[in-house]
């Protein structure tokens, strides 16, 4: 965890950038039941560590910085040695307010009847409504009530401000402690992508990559995968977000790979594609050229000025082009461009935001308009194809094949830092890792 004072600059920015008119207001979302009586593991709200750096369940966080007293108010669980026996430790209302910077801490279980008074007379409420319906509720009923006392000086805010326009602003552009993070998830991502390399031969199942990929995350210090894990080999890899992992890989398929660590909150977001036996099919070889070739020309697109819309637009003319020349397609590119037959084949976006979430937060447009890149924005680029077992129309012999190539990408002042660049992508370093 960072120094204290790391989470103190963070909400003086968010308070700042709110304003005294505002008051802003985040939670934990609730421990979700996995089956019988078994939870599924806690994850803080990244909103809540990102201000506080506090990970217990059940807090709930208020910033007023135009508040005479309490400007920074938690509800959190209190100590109760019996549950901590059962649970683990807990830092307590004292712990809220000695080590993470509550100005005022009340037990979680009061955050109900002690809500609406925190929000009363300010203008706007920056909240994230649809996210968590039972807090959703509570800030309803905060607001319901507000209105009944509005005759005796205690009025609700105006209006309900997405937490993108300021919290998720500061989120975006990270500081050099989070940028120091992601390249230490990105490390040891890399590292579990080449050790997956090179245990991945035929006869091996997706699950065991899994294993390992997963074992190397936690064995560098990362509390895991940042996201479910994707193993996917022969058609599999055609498959986006296929994480069954159970199938073994067979000789002469591909493995398509998309992992990455989260190390202490942020999370690295990598995927590699590579031949199980070692070596490329000429088909295999075929499409993945084209897809290497469109990946490394977007990322360097990826510095200040240029825009994510430009990136994906480079993405989709350059595979349109290579689904043509490989008979995947006919006709002229700006036609299948226009028509949207490209996306039988590439049918995701290019890139996202990357940080505490692998898909971050932070506005990807101004006013309707892709906004430039600026230093601090850490984002993927990731372009893919991807041809169907079933696919009609196609030569047989690309039948079943996926491909994405994934790099993520640091914007620095001068132009950027592709933070997983050690991560072996040229055709001929994949079979040598692959043979070991």
């Amino acid at each position: 965890m960072f120094d204290p004072a790391v989470f103190a600059a963070r909400r003086a920015a968010v308070m700042a950038a709110i304003g005294p008119r505002g008051v802003l207001v985040v939670s934990s979302l609730p421990e979700r039941l996995r089956n019988g009586n078994a939870m599924y593991a806690f994850r803080q709200s990244s909103d809540v560590y990102y201000l506080t750096g506090f990970a217990e369940p059940d807090t709930t966080l208020v910033l007023r910085p135009g508040a005479e007293t309490d400007r920074v108010v938690m509800f959190v669980r209190p100590r109760d040695p019996e549950m901590e026996t059962w649970d683990g430790r807990r830092a307590g209302l004292e712990g809220a307010r000695e080590r993470y910077g509550a100005e005022a801490a009340y037990p979680a279980a009061e955050l109900t009847t002690r809500l609406w008074d925190l929000l009363a007379n300010f203008d706007e409420l920056h909240y994230a409504l649809g996210i968590d319906e039972e807090m959703d509720r509570r800030i309803a009923r905060a607001i319901a009530r507000l209105r009944k006392t509005e005759k005796k000086g205690r009025r609700p805010p105006r209006a309900v401000v997405d937490p993108r326009i300021a919290l998720h602003e500061l989120r975006l552009h990270k500081r050099p402690e989070e940028l120091a993070l992601l390249r230490k998830a990105s490390a040891i991502s890399i590292d579990a992508h080449v050790a997956a390399m090179k245990l991945g031969r035929p006869g091996v199942f997706e699950h065991e990559l899994e294993a390992l990929i997963n074992y190397t995350f936690r064995t560098r210090g990362g509390a895991g995968p940042g996201y479910n894990t994707i193993v996917g080999t022969g058609e599999n890899a055609t498959i986006l977000h296929y994480i069954e992992n159970n199938c073994a890989i067979a000789d002469g398929d591909l493995v398509l790979v998309d992992a990455g660590c989260e190390y202490d909150h942020y999370t690295a977001d990598i995927t590699r594609t590579w031949p199980a036996n070692g070596t490329f099919s000429p088909a295999q070889r075929d499409v993945y050229q084209v897809v290497l070739a469109t990946q490394k020309a977007a990322v360097a697109m990826a510095v200040p000025g240029a825009t994510l819309e430009a990136i994906h637009a480079h993405c989709v003319r350059s595979l349109t082009q290579g689904m043509i020349d490989l008979g995947l397609l006919r006709g002229a590119v700006d036609d299948r461009i226009a028509d949207g037959t490209y996306r039988t084949f590439y049918m995701h976006g290019s890139s996202h935001w990357l940080g505490m979430d692998v898909h971050d937060v932070g506005a990807y447009t101004r006013d309707g308009i892709s906004r430039p890149l600026t230093a601090g924005m850490v984002l993927t680029i990731e372009p893919g194809l991807y041809v169907n077992i079933d696919a009609p129309n196609v030569p047989a012999h690309f039948r079943g094949i996926g491909v994405r190539i994934e790099d993520d990408v640091e914007i620095t002042e001068t132009g950027q830092e592709v933070l997983t660049a050690g991560c072996p992508k040229e055709l001929a370093d994949v079979e040598q890792h692959c043979r070991g």
